[in-house]
């Protein structure tokens, strides 16, 4: 490779070109080569690299900054310096990366571009020399993720922390011995979950909620055991669908539960009309008592599991068919219309399963009482249930985890990375389907959690 020459340029107009060569002396940031730049006055040349352009290759135009202008903002900020380098060189990357991918730069019009900028979505990145604010560009078509930036950090270095917890309690090979030599403490992690799990909820209403329970394998003294990890969703009213909470216990007790909802309320949370969950008899108790003016839907899929164990095996695929056409009614009158002739149906061949449907019809049906857009979505607990299979699929990764704290430090770390990506502007919910939701709530109750149920 040879050493960059001093570059040829032509001044037109008071424009000047650059030409396209392989090295060259080009402005600070960098150009694509061959096009025009406006000359300013004390602007600065530096001498970097440029690549080879064909008619088939196209360069990326890089985030650019005058040299001056940099060299002014490090001397007002001497301490971080090297911070604000790395700044804006990781930026010049997200800039031309994203060149590539839309195939064309800001405001450049070119038949090979593939799709188009849609604003900007702020992140930050954690690094050895302090944490740099990005600008990560969002595109209208498809997702941008800068390949330099390591997707779900956080959750690696909670499983870090695992091994750790492992090699603490004589767990560890001889590998994980050298890893965890190697390894600072995850004190500094704890931390930051914690702050997101004891994060206030104040700041918005959340009209649904869903509830949910998984369970993983610690090892609590000489005996590995079950642990319940419990998780609530939300859906703001404005339409962003959040994690709420998270919390590790032995079992899905009533005062259990009990003690999780109230350090939801304890925290701001406020404007729930419907919670979304399984029929768990501790769980019903403690939503009775912490919402007593929200309806409660029970989770069809659920429901329908129950509902076989009451059905001779030959008789459940016809049976579950003809239930799932009182799901697919658009409102309450027509699901009422159907729910009456499938219980004539029943009746007089599988009476149990007939009285289970019976005695359900208003938990299972209150979705209805909902926006029709919404219905999908709240009938059922598969808005929860993907968070559970994120945080099983990472729980795999250890099998035993040696205490309940490295249960719960994992799991929040999942939860706190999705609850990072609902966040991104996407709304789970319309606002125009959500403003159709009655101001207090009151018009919708069907069936109260607190009917029939010990207060």
């Amino acid at each position: 490779m040879t050493d960059p020459q001093l570059t040829e340029v032509t001044v037109v107009n008071g424009r000047v070109t650059v030409p396209r060569l392989r090295y060259g002396h080009v402005p600070y940031g960098g150009v694509k080569s061959g096009t025009h730049l406006e000359p300013e006055e004390g602007l600065r040349w530096a001498t970097v690299p440029t690549t080879l352009c064909t008619d088939q290759e196209d360069t990326m135009t890089r985030a650019s900054m005058p040299l001056d202008d940099l060299l002014v903002e490090l001397g007002d900020r001497d301490q971080d310096a090297l911070r604000v380098i790395l700044e804006r060189t990781v930026q010049a990357l997200v800039e031309a990366e994203v060149t590539a991918v839309t195939g064309a730069g800001r405001h450049e019009r070119t038949p090979e571009r593939l799709t188009y900028r849609n604003g900007h979505r702020s992140r930050t990145l954690d690094t050895r020399v302090g944490r740099l604010q990005m600008e990560i560009p969002k595109l209208r078509q498809g997702s941008f993720l800068l390949s330099l930036l390591e997707p779900r950090r956080r959750i690696e270095r909670a499983l870090w922390a695992v091994i750790q917890e492992a090699y603490v309690h004589g767990v560890s090979t001889r590998k994980v011995d050298d890893l965890v030599a190697a390894m600072g403490g995850c004190q500094e992690l704890d931390r930051e979950l914690a702050e997101f799990r004891e994060r206030p909820l104040d700041d918005a209403q959340y009209p649904y909620i869903w509830f949910d329970a998984t369970y993983e394998k610690v090892r609590l003294g000489a005996r590995i055991v079950s642990q319940a990890v419990v998780i609530a969703v939300g859906v703001r009213e404005s339409g962003e669908k959040c994690v709420l909470g998270v919390d590790v216990g032995s079992s899905e007790s009533q005062q259990f539960w009990l003690e999780f909802c109230r350090s939801l309320l304890a925290r701001g949370l406020k404007g729930v009309q419907l919670v979304v969950s399984d029929a768990h008899v501790g769980l019903k108790q403690a939503l009775a008592q912490c919402f007593p003016g929200a309806s409660w839907q029970r989770c069809r899929v659920h429901f329908l599991r129950d509902l076989v164990t009451a059905l001779p095996r030959h008789e459940a695929p016809a049976v579950l068919a003809l239930v799932k056409t009182i799901y697919a009614q658009p409102t309450r009158e027509a699901a009422r219309a159907a729910m009456v002739q499938v219980l004539e149906r029943l009746e007089p061949t599988v009476p149990k399963a007939a009285k289970m449907l019976r005695e359900a019809e208003e938990d299972i049906l209150a979705y209805l009482s909902f926006p029709r857009e919404h219905h999908s979505s709240i009938s059922s607990q598969s808005a929860i249930e993907r968070v559970n299979a994120e945080v099983d699929r990472r729980a795999k990764v250890v099998g035993i985890f040696p205490h309940p704290a490295s249960l719960l430090r994992l799991a929040t770390a999942v939860l706190q990375e999705q609850h990072d990506e609902w966040q991104d502007g996407k709304r789970h919910f319309s606002q125009a389907s959500l403003a159709q939701l009655s101001a207090d709530g009151q018009d919708l109750l069907t069936n109260p959690l607190t009917a029939g149920l010990v207060a």
